[in-house]
């Protein structure tokens, strides 16, 4: 995960073939969003040139999903007795966690939450308002112009690989 620490960000914790990451932002918010959006696109050029070295068939090719979100979180030790874990938790750590979903189901790579594409409006583009299991009401949702693609204060960054050719399939 160097491209996360590269950027400034944390690298909370590993869950299986997700990584959960976080911004903290001290001052200005649209610097620390363009910073986890280098880093995010940073991990995709990674990929694509492990892609590229695995030659032409798709199925032996990385697939990644990338959210991108900010909002409030509370994060430190979570649990009691002889079990703690440091994590992230809150409404917007879920949100990030449902976008990174969308993000597969939508075949991009990196998609970004209304929050997050306010800090970098130049980079996104509308992808409708979609509805996310566990939230209310439907939430508007971001891509990357150049993906296409079928049908404390945090930025939250969740990332997901998996690996086709292995038998290894997204959640």
């Amino acid at each position: 995960m160097p491209a996360i620490l590269a950027q400034g960000g944390e690298v909370l914790k590993y869950m299986g073939d997700a990584v959960l990451a976080i911004f903290p932002i001290a001052g200005d918010a649209s610097a620390v969003c363009r910073a986890a959006l280098a880093a995010a696109l940073a991990f995709r050029a990674e990929v694509a040139k492990l892609n590229a070295a695995s030659g032409d068939d798709p199925a032996a090719h990385l697939r990644f999903g990338v959210a991108l979100h900010v909002g409030d979180v509370l994060y430190g030790n979570v649990g009691g007795g002889n079990r703690l874990d440091f994590t992230a938790i809150g409404p917007a750590v879920n949100l990030a966690a449902r976008l990174e979903k969308l993000a597969r189901d939508l075949g991009r790579a990196i998609i970004a939450s209304g929050a997050f594409a306010q800090a970098c409006p130049q980079e996104f583009i509308p992808l409708g308002e979609r509805p996310l299991r566990g939230v209310a009401a439907p939430q508007p949702a971001f891509g990357l112009a150049d993906e296409g693609g079928a049908p404390g204060r945090l930025v939250i960054l969740i990332l997901t690989a998996w690996f086709p050719s292995a038998g290894i399939s997204p959640r």
